[in-house]
């Protein structure tokens, strides 16, 4: 990962401001560990681990995942990147595109189908897309524009365009966005189970831990109150599996999709009324939360 040394990227640099979250990086390094065993490790609370740790996530370097443990749920903490790149002139960021991946950004709002329950809605960078909590809004014509949309549970579904020809083949499908739960709103607690799927097949399912908003999004527009961003995940199939941010969660391999020229892909994001934590989903675009990107979807050849 590239970035550039700027303040737009503040969350990130200020990561190595300390030394507290240097040594932390330094011993996932080694293993993912989970908040109690980086305190004991460092000689610290919980509590303030639990701040660091917030930190890195939020500038997308370290991964977390709720687990079940013998004293309720344990929340472990992994490395989400292997490098990280600092641009001080920006011409050195220019490269030539991977001719042997295939990129395309997906406006969250535009979705091609969907079932969605209240609370939900649809804004803009500018202003709300029709009336909070009816779902018939999300068939209104502006809802291409939306940068934020939300739902209590259901789903949004996306056509993902294939530009594969001849005998081209996927050897690998990256899907990466900025996510939450959904709650009344909002609720730093408030863990949601929400479901990734490609042509109709389930992937996996992450267990969001809260809908953020007791701070300001660093994109999110000034006028906007509720939720205010989440946290950056990507999904990964490759010929080893299904991943989320580097940890596996299904054997569900690349060549189950059967990825090939002239084939739609549709993927979708759901949050099922039977899940055990139904708490709904939110999903930024690139101006809300705080990483300027929409779905960005990665085919590798």
């Amino acid at each position: 990962m590239k970035v550039d040394v700027t303040t737009a990227n503040m969350r990130i640099l200020e990561c190595f401001s300390s030394d507290t979250r240097v040594r932390m990086i330094e011993l996932m390094n080694e293993k993912p560990y989970n908040i109690g065993e980086l305190a004991e490790a460092l000689g610290l609370s919980s509590a303030i681990i639990t701040k660091h740790i917030l930190k890195l996530e939020e500038a997308g370097i370290v991964a977390t995942e709720n687990l079940a443990g013998k004293r309720g749920t344990q929340k472990r903490c992994s490395l989400k990147l292997d490098q990280l790149t600092l641009v001080l002139r920006s011409s050195a960021a220019e490269e030539q595109p991977d001719q042997n991946q295939l990129t395309v950004d997906l406006p969250v709002g535009q979705y091609s189908a969907y079932e969605v329950r209240p609370t939900c809605g649809l804004a803009s960078t500018e202003k709300l897309i029709g009336m909070l909590d009816d779902p018939r809004y999300f068939d209104d014509p502006g809802h291409t524009k939306a940068d934020l949309l939300w739902f209590a549970s259901g789903f949004v579904e996306y056509r993902i365009p294939n530009y594969l020809v001849g005998n081209q083949s996927a050897s690998a499908l990256s899907i990466s966005l900025e996510l939450c739960s959904e709650a009344p709103k909002y609720n730093d607690n408030w863990p949601s189970d929400i479901t990734f799927s490609v042509n109709g097949m389930d992937l996996a399912t992450w267990t969001c831990p809260g809908d953020f908003g007791s701070r300001r999004g660093q994109f999110t527009p000034s006028w906007w109150v509720d939720t205010q961003y989440g946290l950056h995940k990507t999904l990964s199939i490759t010929d080893n599996g299904t991943f989320i941010d580097g940890v596996q969660f299904s054997g569900t391999r690349i060549g189950q999709l059967n990825i090939r020229a002239g084939q739609e892909l549709r993927f979708r994001i759901s949050c099922l009324e039977t899940a055990v934590h139904c708490g709904g989903v939110s999903l930024f675009g690139k101006g809300f939360g705080n990483y300027p990107q929409d779905i960005r979807v990665t085919i590798t050849l």
